[in-house]
Formats: C-alpha cells, sequence, structure tokens
C-alpha cells in the first residue's frame, strides 16, 4: 500500500511538468510584434534597405525594438508598437475621390515636414499612415492613444532620404 502512495504523486507531477514546460515553450518572453513582410519589386525593397538605415533609434521618445520575422522592410519603435512597412501596395482609399474630397470621415490627406501621407482610421482605433507621392509606400501604424503628428515628424527627415518623390509601381 505505502507503494502506490509513494507512486501516485510522482505518476501525477510528470504529466503536470511536462504542461509546464509545454506552457513555458508557447509563451514568449518578448513582447515584440509580428507583422507580415511586405513583398515589393527589386527597386522597391532597395529603397526600402536604404529607410532602413536611416531610420531613428527613437520615435516619438519610444527606442526602436523591430517586430518578427525581423527584416529590412519593416520597423517598430515601443510597445504598444508603432509599425512601420516599407514596400506595400497602395491603400485603395489612395485613389477614392470621397477622400480627395474630404468627404471620407475615416480618411484624410496631409503633408508633415515634406511627406504627404494618408492617414486612414481603423476600427480598432488605431492609425494607418501610407506615404504618398514617393517612389516606395511607407506604411506606419500608430496605436490608439499615441500621438500622429509626432511620430510622423520623426519619421519626416528619414523618408525624404531614403524614398525620393514620384510615383510608386
Amino acid at each position: 500500500m505505502n507503494f502506490f502512495r509513494h507512486r501516485h504523486p510522482v505518476l501525477l507531477g510528470l504529466p503536470a511538468v511536462a504542461l509546464l514546460i509545454t506552457i513555458a515553450g508557447c509563451s514568449s518572453a518578448d513582447d515584440n510584434a509580428s507583422v507580415s513582410v511586405p513583398s515589393p519589386n527589386a527597386k522597391v525593397t532597395k529603397l526600402c534597405q536604404n529607410l532602413d538605415k536611416v531610420l531613428p533609434r527613437k520615435v516619438d521618445g519610444l527606442s526602436r525594438e523591430d517586430p518578427e520575422p525581423r527584416s529590412a522592410l519593416t520597423a517598430g519603435w515601443g510597445s504598444p508598437a508603432i509599425i512601420l512597412r516599407c514596400g506595400v501596395e497602395r491603400p485603395p482609399k489612395m485613389i477614392d475621390p470621397k477622400v480627395a474630397l474630404g468627404n471620407d470621415p475615416k480618411a484624410a490627406g496631409g503633408n508633415v515636414n515634406g511627406v504627404d501621407w494618408l492617414m486612414e482610421t481603423q476600427d480598432d482605433g488605431s492609425t494607418r499612415l501610407t506615404t504618398a507621392n514617393r517612389s516606395a509606400y511607407v506604411q506606419v501604424t500608430v496605436p490608439k492613444g499615441s500621438d500622429n503628428s509626432g511620430v510622423l515628424v520623426d519619421l519626416a527627415s528619414s523618408i525624404k532620404k531614403a524614398i525620393p518623390k514620384g510615383i510608386a509601381n
């Protein structure tokens, strides 16, 4: 009888240890965001690689913490992360006449420090900003409650330096 009494906790302990290891293996210790990496053509990829080299270490006071998977086409700052993706497709709202006329409550255009932007409010309250009139589309997603203008001011000089004016393919 004592044999079973001593063995029983050991049998229960092994599955518990296995479960603990499984849970620990599935959880993430770092809070890096995850994003889909764009797949632009070679010309745009080169522009995006150049942008990655000149991006600021801090945006809106937040340190750079790149999302997973690591790529020269993506960057991030802070947590919740401000996410930059370079080489994205042109957003449909960019050619929507309602936006150009100022008749879309969820989208508007503007210029910050010499960079034209399309600003779209997302359903979750975040803001998606996409460069316009540049040779590559650069998309920046700013979490709900963050200051869009500070982000755009901090990114403007890097974008002007790496992504020339023009029409993206």
